[in-house]
């Protein structure tokens, strides 16, 4: 369905070209402060109209219509709305009987026996990741973790210095790209998740499925644990870096006589299991990588099927759309974790 977490719930609403889209949070905590101001970092990561994103841009300003009193959140549920304002619905009129390829228009249509708002991709438009991206403010707060998400590549290439030409090449192809982001969690306690099906790795990647266009999830080594040895993957237990993995830090213990020293720093403390055995959180930060596919709609001509005829048709998507999707991701990424770590804590 529409709704995520059993501690800390999130139902998301709308449609891409309705009136507005929007979320509500069960479960928060009371007395946290909260307002409009709180929202906008995030959602301005978020943003479209920068090189290789979209440029239908819309206010994106929240409104909070409730579980907010003086500045403060009550401990009833939080309901957050975002108006639409920029819509072009005429651009989507010729697809109703010809689905685009790469989007949910078939499988939409087949589900809800045609009755699905077409527009913009309706209900499963990645403008849903709007208020996906206000659910995690709340869930930030209310978990207290550090949240760090990078878009590391994008169609195949790690050189940030290179992607503007990329883009720019891949636009005037009438094409798109994908790309792949990292996230980071730190402050995470051990001792969250559980074995087996709800697994920290199992409801974090429930989560990030839930985001339009993603392909690929792997936590820590990742695949590249299948190429290794055991004692290559294993991540050692060290009890004074296990809290700050990943960085250097001294520790004092004593010696054979009772004296103390200063145990050597450890430049490279790894975490190979991304901060995750068992299912279980073991102290160490969580990092695991999102794939996002490219772009569905381009303006390259498609092979695609009128439903209503059965006849195969040429379609070039009208519309606005983003070259790399991908580019807007890392902080929605940082979201549904937010999410469900907060469910979890």
């Amino acid at each position: 369905m529409n709704t995520f977490g059993r501690n800390f719930m999130v139902q998301i609403f709308g449609e891409s070209h309705g009136e507005a889209i929007g979320a509500v949070i069960d479960g928060v905590k009371a007395g946290m402060p909260l307002s409009k101001e709180d929202f906008m970092g995030d959602i301005l990561r978020r943003k479209s109209g920068a090189k290789g994103t979209t440029p239908r841009v819309e206010s994106d300003e929240p409104e909070i219509l409730s579980g907010v009193f003086e500045g403060h959140t009550t401990g009833a549920p939080i309901a957050v709305i975002f108006r639409n304002n920029n819509t072009r619905s005429v651009d989507y009129e010729a697809l109703k009987d010809v689905p685009r390829p790469g989007h949910a228009d078939y499988t939409a249509s087949v589900k809800w026996n045609g009755f699905n708002d077409p527009r913009g991709g309706g209900h499963f438009s990645g403008r849903l990741t709007l208020p996906l991206v206000a659910a995690g403010v709340i869930a930030k707060k209310q978990c207290g973790f550090s949240f760090k998400a990078d878009l590391i590549e994008v169609g195949g290439e790690a050189d940030k210095a290179k992607w503007t030409a990329l883009l720019d090449a891949t636009a005037k192809e009438g094409d798109s790209l994908g790309g792949i982001v990292e996230c980071h969690v730190d402050g995470v306690p051990a001792g969250l998740g559980e074995p087996f099906f709800d697994s920290v790795e199992s409801l974090i990647s429930h989560a990030v499925f839930s985001i339009p266009g993603v392909r690929g999830i792997e936590f820590g080594d990742g695949f590249a644990a299948s190429r290794m040895k055991g004692s290559e993957h294993n991540d050692a237990l060290l009890p004074w870096a296990l809290p700050s993995l990943g960085r250097t830090q001294p520790q004092q213990s004593e010696d054979g006589l009772g004296r103390a020293r200063t145990a050597p720093r450890q430049a490279v403390v790894k975490n190979g299991a991304g901060g995750v055995n068992g299912g279980i959180t073991n102290g160490a930060p969580i990092v695991f990588r999102v794939a996002f596919k490219p772009t569905s709609s381009i303006a390259k001509t498609q092979k695609t099927l009128n439903i209503k005829t059965g006849e195969p048709v040429d379609l070039n998507v009208p519309g606005r759309h983003d070259v790399c999707f991908a580019l807007r991701t890392p902080v929605i990424v940082e979201a549904v974790a937010a999410i469900v770590l907060a469910d979890l804590a």
